[in-house]
């Protein structure tokens, strides 16, 4: 049985699903809002089913926390999938949230508002940070203990002071995606 290939996408409200699927559109890849929401809300079971039933070589699967500190229910639905789930996961996109209280994660690479590659972090506003490789997110805490091939910090999904506009096909999302694959092979 092959195994199924997924990015994890660490945000799920409503404008974010629409940057998704706009992204993923133009790319050709599948893409799950099952697990999105503010919070998510699916359980492990539906959630592995439709990864494994996506007629897609690769999916993109939403994740979000709504604002809880520390692990919440989308990082315990990350770290299941890992840990016991028939995936390959090619990689996440860390997307930073407005809360820099709250956790971080470290990031390979970062993208920011204009499409840039950039080794620092990025806010909400998709500007880079002066902290190296570091993103700060409301569902991001998971993702240095899941030992991912590449977690690329990115602003807020579909906003980024319309630059990432589901309208425009999400372009910032979309080179986000995209450098996960490209670094896949």
């Amino acid at each position: 049985m092959t195994m199924s290939k997924v990015i994890f996408v660490t945000d799920g409200d409503a404008i974010a699903v629409k940057a998704v699927l706009a992204a993923t559109k133009v790319l050709h890849l599948g893409c799950i809002i099952l697990s999105g929401g503010n919070p998510s809300v699916c359980t492990y079971e539906d959630l592995n089913k439709a990864i494994l039933h996506s007629k897609h070589d690769t999916t993109v699967v939403m994740f979000d926390d709504a604002g809880t500190t520390s692990v919440g229910p989308g990082e315990r639905l990350m770290k299941r999938l890992v840990e016991e789930g028939h995936i390959h996961v090619l990689g996440a996109l860390a997307v930073s949230s407005a809360n820099r209280s709250g956790d971080w994660t470290r990031v390979n690479v970062s993208i920011d508002r204009n499409g840039n590659l950039v080794s620092n972090g990025v806010d909400k506003e998709g500007i880079e940070e002066l902290d190296d490789h570091r993103v700060y997110g409301d569902t991001v805490y998971i993702l240095d203990q899941l030992a991912l091939p590449i977690i690329v910090g990115v602003g807020d999904l579909g906003k980024m002071g319309g630059k990432d506009h589901p309208h425009h096909g999400s372009p910032v999302t979309q080179r986000a995606l995209n450098l996960i694959l490209e670094r896949s092979g």
